[in-house]
């Protein structure tokens, strides 16, 4: 079992709270993936809206993975990494015209296109370059990924895609765009999704479409199904590496694709969580009329996920192997949201003990502010503290 390693020793040296990356949960993570694709046409892309940390993106350079973009500055992360350009794609609702530009500069390997507007202008700035944009149109597939609400994408009341009903009028529209190369088709239809049934809904819904766009004698080179694999917030020692071999078998088995097409994913959070953790300190222990607080230097400015998401993250106390005591865990930010847990069972807390906040390696230290003028967050490795 791979675990996480926390050289506590060195911790205490370290000005708190920071995030830690055990790249050895990273790359064995990284291995599982390369063993669960090999050998078919499925190439995957990580998705660097999770975490753009220099050496947790030199990781997924090394293991070969491309890079899923939802911003300029996502593109020029990846490229600045080393990921090559025939291997990024880049999606977003609202992509600018500067954004566009660099893409289409680096000769990206696709735009995944959200509506018939973004297609007018990829259309028009290619033309003032002379070149040709390949893109995937991102379909909503009106499937339900059974999670959170913040985070479902792919039905028809989402802000994202192209819906079902416009097919004929988008398809129609690309076939008249002289600087558009449709390569293939996008979906995604949610995150944090551990029922894998959903993603056999989107096979079936797939393979309908993919036989709609054959009627229309258009022949996709690829297509791309988004990412969207939870991992196990509750048990991380037990469960480091997220179910790539289900998950994988799913599309394997239930996804027709057709001769020389390849099969593209965009996973994420199932990539990078189980690497981090926020570590912070106790700054005090107040008691209350009904419960004690356990207040952390950390707060939602380091890792909003809770406050945001009512999400869980498992909390353990670094410093201590005393009998369990219950807590709200709470950050120092002046509002009454920055909370991490209520009534949090954990090893007995005093001034000053470290504490690890788990799975905090997807949308922790990328998702960071300096709300009530806070620095943000350093980070450190396994490479660099052993």
């Amino acid at each position: 079992m791979i675990k996480a390693n926390y050289p506590v020793d060195q911790f205490a040296e370290l000005r708190t709270p920071f995030y830690y990356y055990d790249l050895e949960v990273l790359r064995a993570t990284l291995q599982e993936i390369i063993k669960q694709t090999s050998g078919d046409p499925f190439e995957v892309h990580y998705a660097l809206k999770a975490n753009v940390n220099p050496q947790v993106l030199a990781a997924v350079r090394e293991a070969g993975l491309g890079a899923d973009c939802v911003s300029g500055g996502e593109v020029q992360a990846a490229l600045d990494a080393g990921i090559p350009a025939s291997k990024v794609v880049f999606a977003g609702v609202g992509k600018a015209d500067w954004e566009i530009n660099l893409g289409l500069d680096n000769d990206i390997f696709c735009f995944n296109v959200e509506s018939i507007p973004e297609l007018e202008v990829i259309n028009e700035l290619a033309d003032a370059k002379g070149k040709t944009a390949s893109v995937a149109l991102r379909i909503n597939p009106n499937v339900s990924a059974n999670t959170h609400h913040y985070i479902t994408t792919g039905l028809n009341e989402n802000k994202f895609g192209i819906n079902l009903s416009e097919l004929d009028k988008v398809t129609t529209i690309v076939k008249g765009f002289s600087n558009i190369r449709l390569v293939g088709v996008h979906f995604h239809i949610g995150s944090q999704i551990t029922d894998l049934a959903p993603f056999q809904d989107l096979c079936v819904r797939v393979n309908e479409i993919q036989d709609y766009f054959e009627s229309q004698g258009i022949k996709l080179e690829n297509v791309n199904v988004g990412g969207g694999l939870g991992i196990n917030y509750e048990h991380p020692n037990h469960f480091p590496i997220p179910e790539f071999e289900a998950y994988f078998k799913i599309f394997r088995e239930h996804l027709t694709l057709r001769p020389g097409q390849k099969l593209h994913f965009e996973l994420g959070r199932a990539v990078v969580a189980q690497c981090g953790s926020l570590i912070s300190r106790v700054l005090y222990v107040k008691e209350g009329t009904s419960k004690n607080f356990a207040i952390l230097d950390a707060g939602f400015t380091e890792l909003i996920r809770p406050a945001l998401y009512q999400a869980y993250h498992r909390i353990e106390n670094l410093s201590s192997d005393r009998v369990e005591e219950e807590y709200d865990v709470v950050g120092p930010i002046c509002e009454s949201s920055d909370v991490f847990a209520k009534g949090y069972s954990m090893n007995a807390t005093k001034r000053g003990d470290l504490i690890a906040l788990r799975s905090a390696g997807a949308y922790g230290e990328i998702m960071a502010s300096q709300y009530n003028l806070r620095a943000l967050p350093k980070a450190y490795t396994s490479d660099e503290l052993r």
